[in-house]
């Protein structure tokens, strides 16, 4: 039998989506860590510099005062800033800390990357009465002694049970994975069949 099972849609799918969300929260937190929070913290700066001036001019007691509110409203509308909302403190340490974990999700996203790709160069082939396995795995079909479904329900995974040299091994058919394979199983079942019904 010819079989050349290669990446399923549906496995591509799956993990592009899960690239694309590793890699979006990535860009999210070098955002905040390179622009968002830095600006902030000039802005935050900025408010506790106005707060001071109308505390020690005796026209406010803490930040909470509405002439506290009400200057921080007036230069952020001068100034152009989008909100007229108090800005949060961001500290050197929290800055830095958004950049680190950016980078680190951002590096995990090309290492997942590169490992979608890596897979797509994989498959599961039947060539004549050879099974040849994802890591490069030979097996001969007429080896093949059970078929282990247990997980093919839910996830689309079969493994076949072949003997070499007296002893058992198994070898994983992953139908989710790399579509096509469940004509591998199929025809190795076949033979399981016909071996016990002429047995």
């Amino acid at each position: 039998m010819e079989v050349n099972a290669r990446i399923s849609k549906e496995w591509r799918k799956r993990m592009l989506f899960l690239f694309f969300m590793i890699f979006g929260m990535a860009s999210w937190f070098l955002s905040d860590g390179y622009y968002y929070w830095p600006k902030g913290a000039e802005q935050h700066a900025e408010f506790v510099r106005i707060k001071d001036e109308l505390i020690e001019a005796g026209k406010a007691v803490d930040e909470e005062s509405s002439s506290v509110q009400l200057a921080w409203q007036r230069f952020a509308k001068e100034a152009g800033y989008k909100g007229t909302k108090i800005p949060k403190e961001r500290t050197e340490s929290g800055i830095r800390e958004q950049r680190v974990i950016g980078w680190t999700m951002m590096t995990g996203a090309c290492l997942f990357g590169l490992w979608i790709v890596w897979n797509h160069k994989r498959s599961v082939r039947a060539e004549g009465e050879i099974v040849i396995g994802a890591s490069g795995e030979r097996v001969e079909l007429d080896s093949i002694v059970a078929m282990d479904r247990k997980k093919w329900k839910n996830k689309g995974i079969a493994y076949a049970i072949y003997e070499v040299d007296g002893k058992q091994k198994r070898l994983c058919l992953d139908d989710h994975k790399f579509a096509g394979c469940e004509a591998i199983i199929l025809e190795a079942e076949k033979r399981i069949s016909d071996r016990e019904n002429s047995a």
